[in-house]
């Protein structure tokens, strides 16, 4: 793994997020359809400070999320972000997250990418659990992370406001031994 952590798929190439990326991170943090269940759209500078976090090269003992940009090897088209965001102290845990523009949803993509994250975080990384939190309704997310291996674990009540309405959040987690890569 180089330092701009490669990852490699059948379909997917998945590298750590650049400056030439900001077009790509930003179209996914305004477009209303991605952002229906993560959150409401953010002003401008909260959105840019949210990239140039994510900017720096990645450590697994920082608190800073591994962005990864999701590449279609056959076009190099950009299709979406995928990554985690590490808790290594004290429980080596890691929270993963996905986020894929709508023409390449139900294609297969956001399971194929983060089963690769998810084995770099358990094989490469040695943490010992993957989380991730999904805002009630979300079902298309829900469905992916069932069936590479999470299992439910919880839901948080009225967790969130989004659109000025409280959501619910369903917290799911998974060892590396519970990871479906099929």
């Amino acid at each position: 793994m180089n330092e701009k952590y490669l990852l490699e798929t059948d379909k997917l190439l998945l590298r750590q997020i650049t400056s030439t990326d900001w077009d790509l991170f930003y179209s996914l943090q305004t477009n209303e359809s991605v952002q229906n269940f993560v959150s409401d759209i953010k002003n401008d500078e909260t959105i840019r400070q949210a990239f140039d976090s994510r900017l720096p090269i990645w450590n697994k003992l920082n608190p800073q999320w591994l962005c990864l940009v999701i590449i279609l090897r056959e076009t190099g088209e950009r299709i979406g972000l995928t990554g985690f965001f590490p808790e290594w102290e004290p429980h080596q845990q890691a929270e993963v997250g996905f986020m894929l523009l709508p023409e390449f949803h139900g294609k297969g993509y956001g399971k194929e990418s983060l089963i690769a994250v998810l084995e770099f975080a358990f094989r490469d990384c040695s943490f010992h659990k993957a989380k991730a939190t999904v805002t009630e309704g979300n079902t298309a997310s829900c469905c992916l992370l069932n069936k590479v291996g999470f299992q439910q674990e919880g839901i948080i009540r009225d967790n969130y406001k989004i659109g000025g309405t409280w959501k619910n959040d369903i917290v799911f987690g998974m060892f590396s031994n519970e990871l479906i890569t099929t």
